[in-house]
């Protein structure tokens, strides 16, 4: 089962950072994977992939396989001196309606898969072409890791600008709730800055600090 596209949707709206913090400070992909235009977007369920280092062949077979909206979530398995994906699989991506492209390894036309209409969200930019390993040991829909994040088949996956978080699709609906109220409570809180309130009562930070301070000692936040 994914997650409904009104959950979706409300994902992509609310961001990565409000998801990451509503879910419990979970979820955060590595922050070296971020889109190749500030501007893309991406939210969707995951279709995982797990490549052999430097064989880009099991991501032409998960275009394939993948459903409409799906976001491809690839591991290279630390070979990620290479450019996996480039404007032959962007295109294959578009004309199979896919969702989105988040790989932990590189990937290369970057010119042209900025003026493109489908996100990508990677490592980085590299050059660097993959060979068509035909005897390795690859998956397609299995669990794969990327930094400290377990990513299953179907978790919703959300990028921005800010970078990549994922979630199991059993609390999706319930972290897109407490983001929204989230939102609502720092809608507030900016409400009341700009009438003059202080980030430091709003939030309860100011206790302690004035006479520290004060005294000329060494601040540290904490009452004595």
């Amino acid at each position: 089962m994914s997650p409904s596209a009104e959950t979706i949707t409300e994902a992509r709206r609310l961001g990565t950072a409000t998801l990451h913090e509503a879910a419990g400070r979970i979820g955060a992909l590595p922050s070296v994977i971020k889109p190749v235009d500030p501007a893309m977007t991406l939210a969707g369920p995951a279709f995982t992939v797990h490549c052999p280092a430097l064989s880009n062949l099991q991501i032409h077979h998960a275009l394939y396989h993948a459903q409409p909206g799906d976001i491809l979530v690839v591991h290279v398995s630390g070979g990620v001196e290479a450019g996996y994906w480039g404007d032959i699989l962007n295109e294959a991506a578009l004309a199979r309606g896919l969702g989105g492209l988040v790989i932990d390894g590189g990937v290369r036309d970057s010119a042209g898969l900025t003026k493109m209409a489908f996100p990508v969200f990677s490592n980085g930019i590299c050059i660097r072409g993959t060979g068509k390993d035909y005897d390795a040991t690859a998956w397609l829909q299995q669990p794969v890791r990327m930094g400290e994040v377990l990513i299953q088949p179907g978790d919703l996956i959300v990028g921005d600008r800010d970078g990549v978080f994922a979630l199991s699709m059993a609390r999706a609906e319930e972290v897109v709730e407490a983001g929204q109220r989230r939102e609502a409570d720092e809608t507030a809180k900016i409400a009341a800055i700009r009438r003059g309130e202080r980030t430091l009562d709003l939030y309860g930070f100011a206790k302690g600090a004035p006479t520290e301070i004060a005294a000329g000692l060494p601040f540290t936040g904490r009452t004595r």
